[in-house]
């Protein structure tokens, strides 16, 4: 590369980089706690209230709201979304075309995809992932789950490595859970499916009709026990 070629673009990268912390200097003037101005990059239009954190290695797209009290944590991502006050994204967590609400916390690394609404005190763990769901206040959904295509009301609990299984190989089916209904861990549910208020679900079932309100649901094979089990043997 010629000298004149990297001047032009050195000078290029130099005012964009000049712009990137003219707003990064913008919002510590209005009390926004920026750990590093240096290390934000805001590719849209950001808006943040009162006593806002941001961490380092965060990137904003699109139009983005931060209400009061939001911390949003190392190398987080997020695109279009308002992120209600008092509500706390951990590191690596992506929110993409989706509203939050508030005293949330979502991550770490975990993901909100577009169309996704959570309600208020709504908890999702890390590796998480939310799709097109509309999630009711007070809901807990604990690690490495998939929620897709889903309606939940408030005070759900979904267990860790629950899947709802929103795809039949031709359309997308919804899920509907209803208020104070307990799904646990290793779960799969079969779209369209529905579980009804203050249902249960043991973990590790297969759900694919519609569990009844205050009950326990169980899907799954029954335990067995082989005597005397000499185990594989290996090839000579």
């Amino acid at each position: 590369m010629n000298n004149n070629l990297f001047d032009m673009y050195k000078k290029k990268y130099e005012e964009k980089r000049d712009a990137l912390d003219l707003k990064a200097y913008q919002l510590i003037e209005i009390d926004v706690e920026v750990v590093d101005p240096k290390r934000l990059d805001i590719r849209g239009n950001l808006t943040c209230g009162s006593n806002v954190k941001i961490d380092i290695n965060v990137i904003f797209e699109g139009n983005v709201i931060l209400e009061n009290s939001v911390i949003v944590g190392a190398n987080c991502i997020l695109k279009n979304c308002k992120i209600g006050k008092n509500t706390i994204l951990h590191p690596y967590s992506l929110v993409d075309d989706a509203v939050i609400g508030e005293s949330c916390f979502i991550g770490p690394y975990g993901r909100i995809r577009p169309g996704s609404c959570l309600g208020d005190s709504v908890q999702i763990g890390n590796f998480v992932e939310i799709k097109n769901a509309q999630i009711g206040s007070k809901c807990r959904i604990n690690h490495h789950a998939f929620v897709g295509d889903a309606d939940l009301a408030e005070q759900v609990t979904i267990g860790a490595g629950v899947i709802t299984c929103n795809h039949d190989g031709v359309g997308i089916n919804r899920t509907i859970i209803e208020q104070g209904a307990y799904v646990g861990s290793g779960c799969n549910l079969v779209a369209p499916v529905k579980i009804n208020t203050n249902a249960t679900i043991a973990s590790g079932s297969t759900i694919t009709e519609e569990a009844a309100a205050n009950t326990l649901t169980i899907a799954r094979s029954r335990q067995v026990k082989i005597e005397n089990w000499k185990g594989p043997k290996l090839r000579k």
